[in-house]
């Protein structure tokens, strides 16, 4: 697992696991619900709250950052499969 030399001496509460093809649902989400054109940062950070809302804080408000555009991505399958 890779070191967050960031994060050296911060205590977390915890983490989630995002797989790669939640994230990919999720930009697109983000892209036909909300008209987010958002990269897979975004797309795993929604999918991550999803998680929370659907798990263990169901009803609460969970605000998630879009930290990256889905221009860079054009030319991959995030956008090329997109319907």
């Amino acid at each position: 697992m890779a070191t967050l030399s960031q994060l050296e001496g911060v205590v977390s509460d915890g983490y989630l696991k995002v797989s790669s093809e939640a994230a990919i649902e999720c930009s697109r989400r983000l892209a036909r619900e909300e008209g987010i054109f958002a990269g897979f940062s975004s797309g795993a950070n929604l999918a991550a709250a999803l998680q929370l809302l659907e798990g263990p804080l169901p009803g609460a408000t969970v605000a998630i950052i879009v930290c990256d555009s889905g221009l860079k991505y054009l030319s991959t399958d995030l956008w090329s499969q997109f319907q």
